[in-house]
């Protein structure tokens, strides 16, 4: 590999996404694969001042906020892309908890085609392989539910709103053509289909 092979893991709340990116870097480093483990969070220096931004959104929703959001979101990518994935090995696999395909989860009132122009515009990096987690919307939200930090969510908190944010990220991954990956049975099962993936395309 010419950079490192990177994959992307997004869905909604619940839905098993970082078990599946732990179970995922065990099964590779076993298979003697040099895997970098990435947070979009952890790795965003702008994160503080974006999420008073979303706070904002969430007691006064506008399309003006929200695209102040993407936008702000868009940057932090850019300069992730730039800053942190361009000094990784040239032969690991990178990946990265979160990435712009949640976006098509989260955001209500811009629709996904304008935030994924907003971060081709700024030469974010994409993902060589979209993983897009699901389960039934139920699912997610019993096994968020039985967490003890709960949906964990800062913009949502209803189960009608949840199951909007899963129709909409199931439509986007049909839509782009991204790999989907139903975690509803075992971690094993999942995993295995990713792992798939990801060796048909190395």
């Amino acid at each position: 590999m010419n950079r490192p092979f990177f994959v992307s893991l997004d869905g909604p709340k619940g839905t098993g996404k970082t078990t599946l990116l732990e179970a995922v870097t065990k099964a590779l480093r076993a298979d003697n694969k040099k895997v970098i483990r990435l947070c979009e969070k952890k790795s965003d220096p702008y994160r503080g001042e974006t999420m008073a931004l979303v706070n904002q959104l969430v007691r006064n929703p506008s399309r003006d906020l929200e695209l102040g959001v993407c936008q702000r979101f868009a940057d932090s990518r850019a300069w992730i892309s730039q800053h942190v994935l361009t000094k990784q090995p040239r032969d690991s696999i990178v990946l990265i908890d979160r990435w712009y395909p949640s976006d098509a989860a989260f955001r209500r009132l811009v629709p996904f085609a304008e935030i994924l122009q907003m971060n081709i515009d700024r030469n974010v990096r994409a993902p060589d392989l979209h993983v897009g987690v699901v389960t039934a919307p139920d699912t997610s939200w019993a096994r968020a539910a039985a967490r003890s930090r709960g949906l964990g969510s800062t913009v949502m908190h209803k189960l009608e709103e949840h199951v909007a944010s899963t129709i909409a990220f199931e439509q986007a991954i049909s839509d782009h053509g991204w790999f989907l990956c139903r975690n509803e049975g075992t971690i094993e099962d999942a995993t295995l289909q990713v792992i798939a993936e990801i060796y048909r395309l190395l």
